[in-house]
């Protein structure tokens, strides 16, 4: 394939970008439509290698394009297609420009994420195992390597090479093997070490590992020796994050141990609990001073203010139009009398004709 460089007279392979226990991923051209694509294949095997575990291989690598196609959710890569060219699988996925969250540590000399972006990848990747196990499906290998932050800040999880479909178990147990433990030592749950059932808890596990990773610069169990990691996932608790790192937000550390327990059920039940959670830990505390009202005074009584008298000239005086009688001309009243109030009109009397 590396010869022809052109795959189904479609996909032109560019340069490997890529290479993992499952094949290369290349950098590729659609030529049919003239977009960019990540073209993953099969490593070739040679006569050496044995021929069951090449079928099986190959078998789990179709599996890997049946599960990722029927996935829709923009924190999964897209699949545009699958096929068979010169005795190689290929599948060919959308180009992602951005980095792994391992080589985004890799490249800053293994130093932990700022506080923020550790954060919003474990919202997104939550949101992202929440679609999937929805779809009953597990990644069971979930890592640095697997989950793809691009240059916009979207992340992204990859490489469904080992997935598992609930309704489909015995399908995946012959790919797996009974009590067969599959993912990678560092990220691997203490039930997938056993090789005990997995489920989405499982997952839950492994995204705790990352996030322990790149909050604090190193896994939880950093140690050079496999086996002794093994160990340590299912035997010894981790150490606290904020015990690396002190300006950690406590739920974010809380969040990370708990993800961490040993034992499947105190888990949180599933990534809408740990979106949940992520979201009331970033939600800031308002602070709501409390009122406390003055108690009220007594006050003292005023004496009584009495009306003041109006005249008694005053009486059956009533608001409205003024009257206007033809013929009657009030006689001026007394000018003392007008001080004093006393005053009262005296009777009209008829004018001569």
């Amino acid at each position: 394939m590396a010869e022809t460089r052109l795959i189904q007279g479609r996909y032109r392979l560019l340069d490997v970008i890529g290479r993992g226990g499952m094949g290369e991923v290349w950098r590729a051209r659609d030529e049919s439509l003239g977009r960019q694509v990540a073209v993953k294949c099969l490593k070739p095997r040679g006569p050496a290698h044995d021929a069951t575990f090449t079928r099986v291989l190959r078998e789990r690598f179709r599996r890997e394009a049946r599960v990722a196609a029927g996935l829709q959710h923009r924190g999964v890569t897209v699949v545009h297609d699958f096929g068979e060219s010169d005795g190689v699988l290929f599948l060919v996925m959308e180009f992602l420009e951005g980095r792994d969250l391992g080589r985004l540590l890799e490249d800053d000399g293994h130093r932990p994420l700022p506080v923020a972006d550790v954060v919003e990848i474990a919202d997104q990747v939550a949101a992202a195992l929440a679609y999937t196990h929805r779809q009953g499906i597990v990644h069971r290998d979930l890592k640095p390597a697997n989950i793809v932050r691009l240059t916009d800040g979207t992340v992204k999880i990859c490489d469904f090479g080992i997935a598992r479909l609930g309704h489909d178990i015995g399908f995946t147990s012959r790919l797996t093997g009974t009590g067969i433990a599959m993912g990678t030592p560092h990220y691997m749950s203490p039930e997938q070490i056993g090789g005990s059932e997995v489920d989405r808890r499982s997952d839950l596990y492994s995204l705790g590992c990352v996030l322990y990773e790149i909050a604090t610069g190193a896994p939880p169990f950093d140690l050079d020796d496999a086996w002794a990691v093994l160990i340590g996932h299912r035997d010894t608790p981790p150490r606290p994050p904020r015990e690396h790192r002190a300006e950690l937000p406590g739920y974010l550390e809380r969040i990370i141990l708990d993800l961490l327990a040993k034992e499947p059920g105190q888990r949180p039940g599933d990534a809408l609990e740990v979106g949940r959670r992520i979201a009331a830990g970033r939600t800031p505390s308002v602070y709501v001073p409390t009122v406390v009202s003055p108690r009220p005074q007594p006050r003292t009584p005023r004496p009584a203010v009495r009306e003041p008298r109006l005249p008694s000239w005053t009486r059956g005086m009533t608001t409205g139009h003024k009257a206007a009688a033809a013929g009657l001309r009030p006689a001026l009243p007394d000018a003392g009398a007008a001080l004093t109030g006393e005053w009262i009109a005296p009777p009209v009397t008829d004018r001569p004709a």
